[in-house]
């Protein structure tokens, strides 16, 4: 026995020695759930970290669901459905408008300008805004970010939206394509791919650019509630270091290395489209190269709800938006 105990001791101490520092050597993942407003290509810095595994190289798992709507984002974000919601920082400033006792803190910024493009019916060779005048305008959902920036645009080129053209925006978000499709409407405010995918089906032109018109805005926002960011200080600090080390790996690779990536997530769509979008986007810019949500974009983000008639109240920077963690990441 004592001889057997002899044979055996150098293995059960080597054991004893590699079990807690393998222990040791294992960090916990933590599941962080998302939830994106729209499953869109606008977005495509968030779905590289996902297919880079960014989010995994810093120890977290992203948990990501579709919402389909800035109020149903919202909903799942404030009654705890969500840790983190993608859409437009206009929505943090209608909840603590409300009177909101856990406002939600817009932390890492993914986009930069409005998304949407001015689409005709009609194919137009030398378009000019007045030529809305008089027409029928298929615009998005009233108090959206999407609807504010398209009206800012129409304004700053002296066409009144109430007055000047007919407007439409009673039409729910996911049936303004359908809409304009059926024939409501001589322009349409939409989204790529529908925007490019119309155009290459003959049901439409796109004619101009709402994201080139309105300047950099914190269009969409990774947003949590500020009781979960004190709680999950960490977790917030890793998931924006993988998203600026998306935004990083956008902004120095080929928009068809861009669209290689993110094809899993658009298996539905031609791989040749996905890459004409997000070159569109980026020659306008409209990927944030870094996370920072700065004062000037979010003055300007009040200017175009203020111009809409959307403000609720106006509220001060540093109440609602945290660059710290921003600023942190990209050290």
């Amino acid at each position: 026995m004592f001889k057997l105990l002899k044979t055996a001791g150098p293995l059960l101490l080597s054991l004893l020695l590699i079990v807690p520092l393998a222990a040791c050597g294992k960090e916990e993942v933590q599941t962080v759930r998302v939830a994106e407003v729209t499953r869109s290509i606008f977005y495509a810095p968030q779905y590289v970290a996902l297919a880079k595994g960014f989010f995994k190289e810093e120890g977290l798992k992203v948990d990501l669901k579709t919402t389909w709507g800035g109020d149903k984002t919202m909903t799942a974000l404030l009654s705890n459905g969500a840790d983190v919601a993608l859409v437009g920082s206009e929505t943090s400033i209608y909840v603590y408008a409300r009177g909101s006792s856990d406002p939600v803190i817009n932390f890492a910024q993914l986009t930069q300008t409005d998304g949407t493009f001015l689409v005709s019916r009609e194919k137009i060779d030398n378009f000019t805004w007045d030529q809305l005048k008089g027409k029928t305008f298929l615009g998005q959902r009233k108090g959206g970010m999407p609807q504010m920036a398209g009206e800012f645009v129409l304004k700053k080129h002296g066409i009144d939206p109430k007055s000047d053209l007919k407007l439409i925006q009673n039409v729910d978000f996911a049936n303004v394509p359908s809409a304009f499709a059926s024939g409501t409407g001589d322009f349409v405010q939409l989204f790529e791919p529908t925007a490019s995918i119309f155009e290459k089906e003959g049901k439409g032109y796109i004619v101009a650019s709402f994201g080139a018109e309105s300047g950099h805005v914190p269009y969409t926002t990774f947003m949590a509630k500020q009781s979960f960011m004190k709680k999950n200080k960490e977790a917030v600090d890793k998931f924006t270091r993988a998203i600026y080390k998306a935004q990083k790996w956008v902004d120095s690779h080929s928009a068809k290395e861009t669209a290689e990536t993110i094809k899993p997530f658009f298996k539905d769509t031609d791989p040749k489209l996905i890459e004409t979008v997000i070159s569109r986007y980026k020659e306008q810019g409209s990927f944030a190269t870094d996370p920072i949500l700065d004062e000037k974009e979010w003055k300007n983000l009040q200017n175009i709800m203020g111009e809409a008639g959307e403000l609720p109240k106006e509220v001060s920077h540093d109440i609602l938006v945290n660059t710290e963690i921003a600023k942190k990441a990209i050290k």
